[in-house]
């Protein structure tokens, strides 16, 4: 079998190797965004699982628990948390990401079996006292995953845990490479299919999977790509699925980069290699990761608090070719809806074209709408 058909058979069952290690005795925990730091998770012996959503299915049980006007992602993964999707899980860790995340955390807590549970307060701001208060959640969850798994973290577990994640940064870095081409040499769906399964597996074989996709992207070269068509990025939440890039693909467009949950904010940070490594994962996490739930300071002006705040979006755009930027952004998520109306104001001025669609679990159910929207859209891109 090779690579990305592999992809294709992690994605479409993603807890089959988390249940066969578990039958052998390895503890498995799931956690919730990027903010969960799966170093010191790897370092205590335990697979870290990242949990998700689906976008597919319809939400029919977490409504007795958590109001309609809350996150879709997080009612989607209480839902299939209540069905019994994630029992092979022993537990899991949430940090502070937003408000729906915490009470989706206070949710499982209460609601669904496990025998670990953890939540790591992550601070909202980047000034010293953050760092040092974030230093200190994490030995508190260091010594938390110690009581649990019986064993003692020590330094060299952690350096080789951070190894290990940085290596699988720096390769997924390496196959976001091959979108820059014309057309792209790799699909959105196949990057994001590819990504689920990494965060599904163990990191060792993560970073085999990796290595073997690349290898078999670099040998096909454009032969494997999609029609060339108008260049899109995709900023936004989640996106643990390919629907919505599925379909933006289907019309003759390639997404050749992103700022998502599930794409390069889980990917475009790396542990510093000098000093403490607890201390290093806290600075590397809470000031690298560029996510609209950390308050970046304003450095003075409105235009240097845009250029702050949006500069890496627009540096994606621009290094990736991206005619226009899609916002993805699920309904009822204040984190990323009170931004944009300053992120629309950014991109008029960066002259970047951008459709804003805000959608509800199921999003397969939306297609045809989305479909007439996105059509207008690349219409407007062409000319």
């Amino acid at each position: 079998m090779n690579n990305l058909a592999r992809v294709d058979e992690i994605f479409r069952d993603r807890g089959t190797r988390a249940r066969e290690l578990k039958s052998e005795g390895k503890p498995v925990i799931g956690y919730l965004c990027t903010f969960v730091p799966i170093e010191i998770m790897h370092a205590a012996g335990v697979m870290p699982f990242r949990i998700a959503g689906n976008m597919r299915e319809p939400i029919t049980e977490a409504g007795q628990y958590l109001e309609a006007i809350a996150c879709p992602f997080t009612r989607s993964i209480l839902d299939l948390a209540l069905k019994g999707e994630y029992a092979f899980l022993d537990g899991f860790v949430a940090p502070h990401a937003c408000d729906n995340i915490v009470k989706l955390y206070d949710m499982l807590a209460h609601n669904v079996d496990h025998t670990f549970a953890h939540f790591v307060n992550v601070p909202h701001t980047q000034s010293g006292p953050s760092f040092d208060f974030f230093e200190a959640e994490l030995r508190t969850f260091q010594r938390a995953l110690e009581r649990f798994t019986g064993r003692d973290i020590s330094p060299e577990d952690l350096e080789k845990s951070i190894g290990l994640y940085n290596r699988q940064r720096s390769l997924v870095r390496r196959l976001y490479e091959f979108r820059k081409s014309s057309p792209p040499a790799v699909s959105g769906a196949e990057i994001t299919k590819t990504l689920v399964s990494v965060m599904s597996l163990p990191v060792e074989e993560a970073n085999d999977l990796l290595e073997g996709v690349i290898a078999e992207v670099e040998a096909r070269g454009s032969s494997g790509a999609s029609v060339k068509g108008p260049r899109l990025m995709i900023y936004g939440t989640g996106n643990e699925d390919t629907v919505f890039i599925d379909l933006i693909e289907s019309l003759g467009a390639s997404v050749v980069t992103d700022d998502l949950c599930f794409g390069t904010r889980s990917f475009w940070h790396e542990i510093d290699s000098e000093g403490d490594p607890v201390a290093r994962i806290a600075r590397s996490y809470l000031q690298k990761i560029t996510c609209p739930r950390t308050y970046r300071q304003n450095p003075g002006s409105h235009e240097a608090d845009l250029e702050n705040r949006f500069g890496h979006i627009y540096e994606l755009a621009t290094e990736y070719g991206a005619d226009g930027i899609v916002c993805f952004i699920l309904r009822y998520c204040d984190t990323h809806a009170f931004d944009l109306p300053d992120l629309r104001e950014y991109m008029e001025q960066k002259q970047i074209p951008m459709l804003i669609v805000e959608e509800e679990y199921p999003v397969a159910s939306s297609l045809d709408r989305l479909k007439t929207r996105l059509e207008t859209f690349l219409e407007i891109i062409a000319g």
